[in-house]
């Protein structure tokens, strides 16, 4: 009885929100197969949509109307009278056209812009919609924020989760036995008419401001932000915005979730597009074309939808768009789109209104299997084109904390809102308090909480973990278990102590390490931090030592390896370091480090050297060292000592200048050592995704090997990248050395046109490895370790491979298979000629 309740509650909802809701499928009526791409209309309320590859459709409106239009290119428009104005169930045939219409080449007629041929695809030249377009290219708009001296203006950012296709069988699981209320809120998404229930609503409204002389600033300060009730709102909401990309419908290819599709108006879109000139329609008071556009090929990154060009300026004053079934994107069923823009005259255009949704779903991609909708929509209102701002206002530190979180009251957003909130939104707020008084409901989000960090909070102070590192597995230490804590009061704690504690069971030996950290403001991150551990250690992984006390290298615990490895050290580290972050993104650091270095099992590795005429077996090193890192681009949701970071395209520079101190707490070496890195991942138009990274560095005195800097080898059978998968630890042995790693992912450019092969949707990598380094004499004089020093110094090292990665099932395609050869140095005794390594990469 409680279920038809509710189903009869959701249809008495549709009825009073929307007075059309025609869900359905076009088809021809000889064949009776699906119709792709057809135009979908309510022509009295001038609204519209396109069919799917399969011919499916949903079309709703609040407005009240009985007629429905039904064209494509080749067929007889269909005209119906709806009996039933709700229907979920439609379907339309279209009858094929008898005649077939010319059109006069290079001109704008739409008397003549119906084509009737039912198979023939226009030439560019002769398709209207080119004449069009070609205008739109001449006259390729800017966005005139970036073209006048100073600008100001209001953004209203809404970001809202819901739960989709919601049915009676899942409001009927035990897991939601006392929280039956939330499902009063259950509606249909006016996109593709699938049932959804709220889940996450976050508002905010900012202040914009910006010029363009003498150089380009801008400055987005928060005004107000208002959250549904979870404690860790920020990263949610957070993780809603990094979604979704701020883009340019102009550019030929527009980036959503750092992935390229082509852009409706590209200047090569008739390569990868079919254009319809359908009509023209007023759109807020101005006269424009009405394209039909839709992807060409089955699989591209593309999208379909439809175009709003202005008769008078030729610039873009509306645009739909909407991703096919066949998008080879994991988790995602649907992208969909509507940009609007203003148009004050003919060289600028300014952003009116973005909506965009994505139809996400975890295990399944059948349009049936649970999913979450995501959504964001943002408005630009109050443009204010004469106020002007000293440029010192530019460069003020907004405080980070109201960056965050800036609580208004409801009349405040009542009179600030630019459009209204629907009775579902409103309600969202109030349904997530009633949740948070739901003992259940927090059990579940702490199991979420748990499953995404790896730790386990106790009493809102303590994190238990990381759990995912608490087993391991080495030559030295056998099995080794390991426990961990840290303090969380909050995600932006101000200050933070961790520590844990491991034990090997082949060596019988603890291991432990503790640090605390402090940030004492909030503006420039200014912090301080002391440490220190003793453990077992790979050295030989990596070029630049990482920050922290608390990190371990893979190769520390690799479960399975290529071979045994021996060459673990004892590494006994006490680290203090500050840091201050003048300016955004920017960050100067100085650490001071004192080690003990010995090999982890001496009758198997010797880092031995011999000074002033005695062999010494034990490296003790203190040194100071200073560093730049910058990050231009990088976005981040919170302000705490650790910073959630946003998935961006961010570079990563680092310059590192290290001094070692003879004497200093017995330290035997004074050296000077200069290190720079530089890695970024790059978007390359449709071809997919490369990430390339540079490092250098050298060594200006002689050092033992524990101070030396080893090419980074990967025995384990595990994926790495910045290490090459061919070499041993300490295989190569520098002082100076220049190493490049770069990989492309090609997203299945190459795969997804093979016929069969494409179903699987299997996404090809390339990469490529190199390597040059030289010793020195000083180094290689005090040697007396067990390794033979050898560098890259004859010719460059490289290694090069293909994988094929997004293999699994489902939207659960986590695995990547890369082969690897190495190219050179093959003479050495017990070189990898080829290998395979197997890796796990969580991606769209």
């Amino acid at each position: 009885m409680k279920s038809q309740l509710t189903a009869f509650f959701i249809v008495v909802c549709a009825l009073l929100q929307a007075q059309v809701k025609i869900q359905g499928k076009v088809i021809d009526s000889e064949t009776l197969k699906p119709i792709p791409y057809a135009d979908i209309r309510l022509p009295e309320l001038k609204i519209s949509a396109t069919s799917n590859s399969d011919g499916t459709f949903y079309i709703e409106s609040t407005g009240n109307t009985n007629q429905l239009s039904i064209s494509k290119t080749g067929f007889e428009t269909a005209n119906y009278i709806l009996e039933n104005k709700i229907d979920y169930n439609y379907v339309a045939q279209l009858f094929v056209a008898e005649e077939e219409t010319e059109e006069d080449n290079g001109t704008v007629d739409l008397q003549t812009a119906v084509v009737s041929a039912k198979k023939k695809r226009l030439k560019k030249k002769e398709n209207p919609a080119y004449a069009i377009l070609r205008e739109v290219w001449k006259r390729k708009k800017k966005n005139g924020l970036k073209s006048i001296p100073h600008y100001q203006y209001d953004e209203y950012e809404k970001l809202e989760f819901d739960i989709s296709n919601v049915d009676s069988t899942f409001m009927k699981r035990k897991i939601f036995k006392g929280m039956e209320f939330i499902f009063e809120k259950v509606d249909t998404s006016s996109i593709n008419g699938k049932t959804y229930l709220p889940a996450f609503l976050n508002e905010s409204i900012y202040k914009v401001a910006g010029i363009n002389k003498p150089s380009t600033k801008e400055r987005r300060e928060l005004v107000a932000n208002k959250t549904s009730g979870f404690e860790k709102n920020e990263v949610v909401a957070s993780t809603v915005k990094n979604l979704f990309r701020d883009i340019d419908v102009y550019d030929n290819r527009v980036n959503i979730l750092d992935i390229k599709f082509v852009s409706p108006i590209a200047t090569d879109g008739f390569a990868v597009y079919d254009y319809e000139l359908k009509d023209t329609i007023d759109v807020d008071g101005v006269e424009s074309y009405r394209i039909k556009y839709y992807p060409r090929r089955e699989g591209e990154l593309t999208f379909k939808g439809e175009l709003y060009i202005s008769k008078d300026s030729y610039a873009v004053k509306e645009v739909v768009m909407e991703t096919t079934k066949e998008i080879n994107v994991n988790f995602v069923r649907n992208i969909f789109m509507n940009l609007q823009y203003d148009i004050p005259n003919d060289s600028v255009f300014y952003p009116k209104k973005e909506y965009a949704m994505l139809d996400m779903s975890i295990l399944s991609k059948k349009e049936d299997s649970k999913g979450i909708f995501a959504h964001k929509t943002v408005n630009y209102y109050n443009y204010d084109f004469e106020k002007s701002n000293p440029e010192s206002y530019y460069y003020e530190r907004l405080d980070p904390a109201k960056s965050a979180l800036n609580e208004k009251s409801d009349e405040f957003w009542a009179e600030s809102r630019p459009e209204a909130l629907t009775k579902d939104q409103e309600g969202i707020y109030e349904t997530l308090e009633q949740l948070n008084k739901v003992p259940k409901f927090n059990n579940i989000v702490k199991g979420i909480e748990v499953f995404g960090s790896g730790y386990y909070n106790v009493a809102n102070a303590i994190d238990i973990g990381n759990l995912y590192s608490s087993f391991g597995y080495n030559q030295i230490e056998g099995v080794r278990l390991r426990a961990g804590a840290r303090t969380y009061f909050s995600q932006n704690d101000m200050w933070r102590a961790q520590g844990f504690l491991a034990y090997g069971f082949r060596d019988n030996k603890f291991k432990y390490g503790a640090d605390f950290r402090a940030m004492f403001n909030k503006f420039n991150r200014f912090q301080i931090g002391v440490g220190t551990k003793r453990d077992v250690e790979q050295l030989a992984a990596t070029l630049t030592s990482s920050d922290g006390i608390m990190t371990r290298s893979f190769a520390s615990s690799s479960i399975i390896s290529q071979g045994n490895n021996a060459y673990l050290s004892s590494n006994n580290l006490t680290n203090v370091y500050t840091s201050i972050e003048p300016w955004k993104n920017v960050t100067f650091r100085v650490d001071g480090n004192y080690q003990l270095i010995k090999p982890a099992d001496s009758s198997l590795f010797s880092v031995a050297y011999e000074k002033d005429g005695k062999i010494k077996e034990t490296v003790t090193n203190s040194s100071v060292s200073v560093s730049v890192i910058a990050r231009p681009g990088a976005k981040y949701s919170q302000y705490g000592i650790d910073r959630y970071e946003m998935n961006t395209l961010a570079p990563t520079l680092m310059l590192r200048y290290t001094k070692g101190l003879k004497g200093v707490i017995n330290s035997d070496f004074e050296y000077d050592k200069l290190q720079f890195l530089y890695s970024q991942p790059i978007l390359i138009g449709s071809f997919g995704k490369s990430l390339v990274t540079v490092e250098a560095g050298k060594t200006f005195q002689g050092v033992p090997l524990s101070l030396m800097s080893a090419i980074p080898g990967n025995e384990s059978y595990g994926q790495v990248y910045g290490t090459f998968s061919q070499l041993d630890y300490y295989e190569f042995v520098t002082d100076e050395y220049v190493t490049m790693n770069y990989e492309h992912h090609f997203n299945g450019w190459i795969l997804n046109k093979i016929p069969l092969i494409k179903k699987l949707k299997l996404r090809e990598v390339g990469f490529l490895r190199a390597a040059y380094g030289d010793i020195s004499d000083k180094s290689n004089a005090i040697n007396r370790s067990t390794i033979k020093y050898f560098a890259p110094n004859q010719q460059i090292y490289y290694e090069y491979g293909f994988g094929i990665e997004n293999i699994g099932f489902g939207n659960i395609r986590p695995l990547r298979v890369d082969f690897n050869w190495r190219g050179n140095y093959n003479n050495l005794p017990d070189v990898r000629k080829f290998g395979v390594t197997v890796g796990m990469d969580w991606n769209f």
